[in-house]
């Protein structure tokens, strides 16, 4: 198994409240996290960070506990997002200047042909199988909610003005429910983790297309691609072989 990836500033931001994190190939956890920050002068870039090392170290602590069984490893991964929640929204608690920060964050674990999922936020995990590209989470944002009740399409949701707005982020309340879920991953399965960076500058077919064409290198091309068309955020793309 492979991972690439790579995090970007963007052309419009001061600093990458982005972050992410990949396994080592020798590790026995194959575990994979992408946080995009919110909040304030160094608050995001504090939330994301504070998150990614909570959710890693829990994981890692306690994965052996799980004996491998499928519901404990997704049990793992929802109580390592509400930890993570804690220690984040506690920091914002004893600190004036961090207090709102928050952050998206998508984990995966990949074992024995599965993806465990969890999420909250709206950076996305998709799944590309032969010809098909699917989205594999659903964002926690207000246009996502509009586009689910109907009210506007796909398409409009894209250019929407309130499309950054979100429903749900870790480490905003005390408490938080993330989203988890299994799903398979087969050998020629390719993986994307990223956050809204990308998908608000790059559409996806354009992803499609530079997947396919390049898988190995797509990280750097997406960021590219993503800065073409403005670089309106911080950009950051980890792709799972």
């Amino acid at each position: 198994m492979k991972a690439f990836a790579r995090s970007d500033i963007g052309r419009v931001r001061e600093m990458n409240q982005d972050n992410y994190y990949i396994s080592d190939p020798n590790d026995d956890i194959k575990l994979y996290i992408v946080a995009d920050g919110m909040g304030g002068y160094k608050g995001g870039e504090i939330a994301s960070s504070l998150a990614i090392e909570s959710v890693k170290n829990y994981i890692k602590n306690n994965f052996e506990a799980t004996n491998k069984e499928k519901e404990k490893i997704l049990d793992l991964i929802k109580d390592a997002i509400e930890y993570a929640n804690m220690v984040v929204y506690e920091r914002s608690q004893e600190v004036e200047d961090l207090k709102g920060m928050g952050t998206t964050i998508d984990v995966v674990i990949i074992q024995s042909g599965r993806l465990y999922i969890g999420h909250i936020g709206d950076s996305r995990v998709y799944r590309m199988r032969k010809q098909c590209f699917r989205k594999l989470t659903t964002d926690h944002s207000y246009v996502e909610q509009l586009v689910k009740q109907g009210n506007i399409t796909k398409e409009e949701a894209y250019n929407h003005p309130k499309k950054n707005m979100l429903t749900k982020a870790l480490g905003c309340t005390a408490f938080v429910e993330p989203d988890v879920m299994i799903k398979g991953f087969q050998k020629e399965d390719i993986l994307l983790m990223c956050t809204d960076g990308l998908t608000n500058m790059v559409r996806e077919n354009e992803i499609i297309r530079i997947i396919k064409e390049n898988p190995e290198n797509a990280c750097e091309l997406l960021v590219n691609k993503a800065n073409e068309n403005g670089g309106q955020d911080n950009i950051t793309a980890v792709i799972i072989l």
